[in-house]
């Protein structure tokens, strides 16, 4: 909560308008969302959870314990793009400075997952599917069935992870399944524009597999970009220059781990910690607030990562400076 705080309050405004209450301040309610997300706890939950800690509200100067609606309605003000960009740059400012990024050691690595959309159990629902699976066929009968519907709802996260640290220097929100290419130049020009060390590999996989992603980080950012060429039929062969080397490139587990292909799986490690630290399930109603509620979800494992670092590799929390982040 203290380690929120403090990156908030070196990025953030104070208040979101100047006709507010000033009752609370940005970087405070931030800290709180911190810990309602890293607990996983409905809004509810969180007021119930500070009223019981109220030392913690205290540390960060808070007088009193905001509301669920107050805690609401910030995050539909922190969650927004330019916000999530700002804590971003400061995230990727610290571990560029205490030397937690690390990408002359090993590669950037991207990837995506999905999300579930709400709650609920594996075992309701098997049984659920399997009582109404008569009723299903007979309402069907002579309408065309749509298998991908649940798939286009979905809500799904890209990310570009440091693999030395597993920090998220940059992230993608959407709904439904796709191909990931079309997300690829977003994520790695984020991720090339926060890193001080411009000239790094990055490896994706083969979600991304495409000509142009190849020209977008090798002649636009000057990076060296290893992507998979396993887009299209097992039997065609690559016909463009970028995807018949990467084909010859990643033949052999030897060149594959020379080229540092191998160090792709620490980006599912991220995700799978994302998953299991902080869940699998979104409470958002809306596609908008599943959108917010992956980016917190990213704002918390970044902050988590951030908290565990050795104690040699970063000033204390309450004396940081402003150049620190």
């Amino acid at each position: 909560m203290l380690v929120a705080h403090h990156l908030a309050s070196l990025t953030l405004s104070s208040y979101s308008c100047k006709f507010s209450r000033h009752d609370f301040t940005l970087p405070q309610l931030f800290a709180c969302l911190m810990v309602k997300e890293q607990m996983k706890r409905s809004y509810r939950g969180a007021e119930a959870l500070l009223r019981d800690a109220d030392h913690w509200c205290r540390a960060i100067g808070m007088k009193k314990v905001p509301d669920h609606n107050t805690l609401c309605r910030a995050a539909g003000v922190l969650q927004k793009r330019c916000n999530v960009n700002k804590l971003l740059d400061a995230m990727a400012r610290w571990a560029a400075m205490n030397r937690a990024l690390g990408l002359s050691v090993k590669p950037l690595a991207g990837d995506s997952s999905m999300f579930e959309r709400h709650h609920v159990s594996g075992h309701f629902a098997q049984r659920r599917r399997r009582e109404s699976r008569r009723a299903r066929r007979r309402r069907m009968k002579g309408k065309r069935r749509d298998p991908g519907r649940a798939l286009r709802r979905l809500p799904k996260l890209g990310i570009a992870v440091c693999a030395y640290s597993h920090l998220i220097v940059s992230t993608w929100c959407g709904t439904g399944a796709g191909s990931d290419s079309p997300h690829f130049e977003r994520l790695l020009f984020d991720a090339w524009r926060r890193v001080p060390h411009r000239r790094f590999t990055a490896v994706f996989d083969a979600g991304y597999d495409k000509e142009e992603n190849h020209h977008i980080g090798r002649n636009d950012m000057g990076l060296r970009t290893i992507i998979p060429a396993l887009s299209g039929r097992p039997t065609s062969k690559p016909t463009t220059y970028w995807r018949e080397r990467m084909k010859r490139l990643l033949r052999t587990k030897r060149s594959r781990r020379r080229c540092g292909y191998t160090q792709r799986w620490q980006v599912e490690t991220a995700i799978s910690m994302i998953k299991r630290n902080l869940g699998s399930a979104l409470r958002g109603k809306t596609a908008l607030r599943r959108k917010g509620d992956l980016l917190l979800k990213v704002l918390t494992h970044n902050v988590m990562i951030i908290r565990r670092q050795p104690r040699g590799s970063r000033q204390s929390r309450t004396s940081c400076s402003v150049s620190t982040l």
